[in-house]
């Protein structure tokens, strides 16, 4: 692994999992993606990991109207990185997946390193009212869904996106089988050092969120990739901080984020993506550690810079 002495702070606003009647606080606007966005930087966060959303009614979006409708506005009030999702959600074709990152040519962009059931059906069970008649069905039936990303797919958005743009990956592994699939790519040439490897953990069809998957996953990502890759982390739900702290311990770095929990603890609802921000880099500063900027984080992970981005 890769080491540096400060840590980065990834966050990821909205994502495609949560839906607006899971909270009042999740960002779906471009006016709240934004701001929430902005507030995170502020708070600490040297990257902002961002999917759109449909303004009218909140349901993911990989329209790139929607995520011009907050890009400039966030790279005009901050330096953070920006990376954009190729992700999208398991509704959508890889052509709509990539429209967003096809518009604004960022420094960094997602990459999921293979297929998997994400099944977030659970996430609905405290709603007793959905405020949009889309979302139960997209809840309640993400179990028959499929994250696809074959290697075709993956080599496509290597190619189309890493190659034509200069935007390099945020690699999303979800078990340990994607690190191979990763060093399969990295063989064949399709992508350099340094690899951002994104360990990401209990997501009902990857890795479960146990402690010792993580310290296994870096031990067999240090057995592929030595030190040629930066290591970031978390998992998805109550286990989100815990992750954060092993992963700032192994030398690694965070992401938090309304994407990946609506909560700052036990029971209560996060109030904004910054509480979430704030709450991390308390960790990581107790920890002895410092944190990353944004130009910190473009040098560790050789970014090409935001001026070279198309917004």
């Amino acid at each position: 692994m890769r080491k540096s002495k400060k840590v980065i702070i990834t966050c990821a606003p909205t994502g495609s999992i949560h839906t607006p009647s899971m909270s009042p606080y999740l960002p779906v606007t471009p006016d709240e993606i934004a701001q929430a966005s902005v507030e995170a930087a502020e708070a600490g966060a040297a990257i902002l990991h961002l999917h759109a959303r449909n303004p009218e009614d909140g349901r993911p979006s990989p329209a790139a109207k929607d995520f011009m409708a907050f890009l400039p506005r966030i790279k005009q009030a901050s330096d953070a990185v920006i990376n954009i999702s190729t992700g999208g959600s398991a509704n959508m074709s890889l052509d709509d997946r990539l429209e967003g990152a096809h518009a604004a040519q960022p420094e960094i962009c997602s990459l999921n390193m293979g297929p998997l059931i994400f099944d977030f059906s659970a996430a609905g069970a405290k709603v007793e009212t959905w405020a949009h008649e889309w979302e139960r069905d997209y809840v309640e039936t993400s179990n028959d869904r499929i994250m696809y990303n074959s290697n075709s797919f993956i080599e496509r958005i290597m190619r189309e996106v890493g190659e034509a743009y200069g935007t390099r990956f945020e690699f999303e592994c979800y078990d340990i089988g994607h690190l191979y699939t990763l060093a399969h790519f990295a063989d064949k040439g399709l992508i350099k050092p340094p690899f951002l490897i994104q360990g990401i953990f209990g997501i009902l069809g990857g890795i479960g969120a146990d402690p010792r998957n993580l310290s296994h996953m870096v031990t067999i990502a240090d057995s592929l990739f030595g030190e040629d890759y930066v290591f970031s982390a978390f998992a998805a739900g109550r286990a989100q901080m815990t992750f954060c702290n092993q992963s700032a311990l192994l030398g690694g770095n965070v992401r938090v984020g309304l994407e990946d929990s609506l909560y700052i603890g036990r029971g209560e609802l996060a109030k904004s993506n910054a509480e979430q921000v704030r709450k991390v880099r308390t960790i990581i500063e107790e920890l002895g550690l410092e944190i990353a900027t944004p130009d910190e984080a473009r040098q560790l992970l050789d970014l090409k810079g935001a001026d070279r981005t198309a917004f």
